[in-house]
């Protein structure tokens, strides 16, 4: 998001090997106003197990929105083509899973960090890396609840976020969810935090805050149906590494970068 972000504000072309675009339970805060980018602002009110909260507009859709601005302009050119980059101390080559794609020289490169390019920066070795674990789950019965947000006190399946399930066509009230776990290198190998053991857990606190199957004609209510669908991860500690005469870090976070935009585009409408 910062990339894309800082890109936008400074007209310049962005390049990735895969697009790092926001959860889609990920918002801004509700004070933020986003009417003069998007030409509507968003707050919603959210059941979760501790009470209700407002939330802003969700992330990925100003994300969505800047690239395709930027992309409008030229300023994405690999899009989603490129799976790999390497640096050669001269040019960047990006390839994709056949043969070299494109290349290109830089006077200056603002880094945000890549999985998939080699040689651009030396980073510094770290025995105590963490990471945000999603685990996405299909919910057959038991979909339909009040709640939006489950957070819970350990780092294994810290928040449940339900959705408005993608797997079925219309409105149907029936709910998805996200488990946000915090790992280690080790935990996210160890089948004791696999993705078989997150769902009977994820089940487990769905019971234990009243969450039911529908009702099965006999007055009686089916079990929760869960299956599990897909699994990423992202890295919870920014990984170090030094700058060079023509590799920087930008040292604003996504709040400053949100300021600058906002400001920049007050009086204007995208």
């Amino acid at each position: 998001m910062q990339a894309v972000i800082f890109g936008f504000i400074n007209k310049y072309p962005i390049f990735f090997t895969e697009p790092s675009k926001p959860e889609k339970f990920d918002y801004f805060n509700a004070q933020l106003d986003f009417k003069s980018i998007m030409g509507y602002n968003k707050v919603s009110e959210l059941v979760t197990n501790k009470g209700t909260i407002k939330v802003g507009l969700e992330k990925y859709l100003l994300w969505e929105k800047l690239i395709f601005l930027m992309s409008l302009e030229g300023r994405v050119p690999l899009s989603n083509l490129c799976n790999k980059m390497r640096y050669d101390d001269k040019k960047i080559v990006c390839t994709n899973e056949y043969s070299k794609i494109y290349e290109f020289t830089f006077d200056t490169c603002y880094y945000f960090g890549d999985a998939n390019i080699s040689n651009l920066v030396n980073y510094k070795k770290s025995t105590n890396k963490t990471y945000f674990c999603y685990d996405y789950i299909a919910m057959h019965k038991g979909g339909k609840h009040k709640y939006d947000l489950i957070s819970t006190d350990d780092d294994f399946i810290k928040q449940i976020w339900f959705y408005s399930s993608e797997r079925i066509c219309g409105d149907t009230g029936v709910k998805d969810a996200c488990l946000v776990s915090v790992l280690d290198e080790g935990q996210l190998w160890d089948p004791s935090y696999s993705e078989t053991i997150a769902r009977f857990k994820f089940e487990k606190i769905l019971k234990n805050h009243g969450v039911k199957g529908p009702l099965n004609g006999q007055n009686k209510r089916n079990s929760i149906k869960t299956s599990h669908m897909a699994r990423h991860k992202k890295f919870a500690t920014e990984s170090m590494w030094t700058e060079t005469d023509k590799i920087k870090k930008v040292n604003l976070d996504e709040d400053a970068l949100i300021s600058k935009l906002l400001s920049a585009h007050s009086k204007t409408k995208l």
